[in-house]
């Protein structure tokens, strides 16, 4: 009894149970293809600089391109459930044509470019028709501990994901360690197939319905603050990733096993923030949980250009930057993640997220060509440098808004748009 009164109580759900589990074994799914893919095209193909970063522009484009159309596809869908198991299904057959393609030795850059761009579209559609399944799902005043679990979960992958991606890079070869994550994504639409939850209606169409998300989101003080600063991270921190796995398999020497390793570590941070987010938006608040969030995120990432020497010292290095980095981005996701459910109205809330993804996101590929081009004319370390300063100067976004000062969540009865 005392085990079951320790779960918490969405998890006793079956509904919200087997929405977690699908999101859950699908999130590891995506941590080895975050390894395998990058490492097939340095360890297959390779791949340089310049190539890694159109990979990664690839991977991230749709963001700009497809969030907004996406959005308000999916606010005037009454089945929105249905449209992510097919996204699921579809991710599945796109990973599965890459370990095709190499036992057939016609592995090349262009098809991990198409892969890329497909999955990333794919990703688009589902996380639009997410946000909508999500507060059918949980009551708002659960929005914190949903965000935690499913969050925890996010680092459960981060542990498992990275470290059996390398392990079965190793030992498979990186396309054929893309079976794995083709079977989550089976696995994720089969347990969304065994839910039945009652979905928001459908949004009226008409004259604006396309805008009308954006126009809200630039209305509002607090998230246009809160767009600013995931924007400037989202630049810089896309740099950082476009060449983080080239700078520590090249310049630092370090095995696919060991790399896979050190992204694992920082996942025990991640679940750590996780576990602990909830106590600290009570503590300080929602909007102070965000603002330390950013700053405790990228504060530690500067560890990871300044590591060299031994070995040992490199790893430690990059252990302690990523297990810092995590535990801070888990309560800011959490929190920030909590605070635009519990804002934003339910009838344009794809909408508005579409709009946010589109503006935020958009960022993503524009970092990547940066690192590109950066890191071709300077060098890997100098831009990592570049990147993990930029990304410091995020939280001053924050900290004139209304948001840093804001301790509770919205409920239903706030006006949702107030005067900027």
């Amino acid at each position: 009894m005392r085990v079951v009164q320790r779960i918490p109580a969405l998890l006793r759900e079956r509904t919200f149970r087997r929405y977690w589990t699908g999101q859950t074994v699908s999130l590891v799914g995506d941590q080895i293809s975050l390894i395998a893919i990058p490492l097939a095209a340095v360890l297959v193909l390779g791949a340089d600089a310049a190539e890694m970063s159109w990979l990664k522009t690839a991977e991230l484009l749709p963001a700009l391109l497809l969030n907004l159309p996406f959005g308000a596809w999916a606010d005037r869908q009454a089945k929105r459930r249905r449209a992510m198991i097919a996204t699921d299904l579809a991710r599945a057959a796109l990973l599965l044509t890459l370990p095709v393609a190499y036992l057939l030795d016609a592995l090349t850059l262009g098809q991990l470019y198409f892969v890329a761009f497909g999955v990333g579209a794919l990703a688009v559609l589902f996380e639009a028709c997410n946000a909508s399944l999500f507060v059918a799902l949980v009551p708002t005043e659960s929005y914190v501990q949903a965000n935690s679990l499913v969050n925890g979960s996010r680092s459960m992958a981060w542990l498992a994901g990275p470290s059996a991606g390398g392990v079965l890079v190793q030992m498979l070869t990186a396309p054929i360690a893309l079976v794995a994550d083709a079977l989550t994504y089976l696995v994720s639409a089969g347990y969304l197939a065994r839910i039945r939850p009652v979905e928001p209606p459908p949004a009226p169409g008409g004259k604006g319905h396309f805008t009308e998300g954006l126009r809200w989101l630039l209305r509002e003080r607090s998230m246009r603050a809160l767009f600013a600063a995931s924007g400037t991270i989202q630049f810089f921190n896309y740099m950082f990733h476009t060449l983080f796995v080239l700078y520590a398999t090249v310049e630092l020497g370090l095995s696919a096993g060991v790399l896979g390793a050190v992204l694992g570590a920082g996942a025990v941070g991640g679940l750590i923030g996780a576990a602990c987010s909830g106590t600290v938006v009570r503590r300080i608040g929602i909007g102070p949980s965000i603002v330390c969030g950013f700053v405790g995120f990228t504060a530690p990432l500067l560890l990871i250009p300044l590591a060299q020497g031994p070995t040992a010292l490199v790893v430690a290095l990059l252990f302690t930057a990523e297990f810092l980095s995590c535990v801070a981005v888990m309560i800011v996701d959490i929190a920030a993640a909590s605070w635009q459910m519990a804002l934003i109205p339910e009838n344009i809330r794809a909408r508005v997220m579409g709009a946010f993804r589109t503006l935020n996101h958009g960022f993503r590929p524009i970092g990547a060509l940066a690192a590109g081009v950066l890191g071709t004319a300077v060098g890997l370390r100098p831009t990592l440098w570049i990147a993990t300063v930029g990304g410091l100067f995020a939280v001053l976004w924050l900290l004139p808004s209304p948001l840093a000062r804001t301790r509770e969540l919205p409920t239903p009865a706030q006006d949702p748009v107030p005067a900027a």
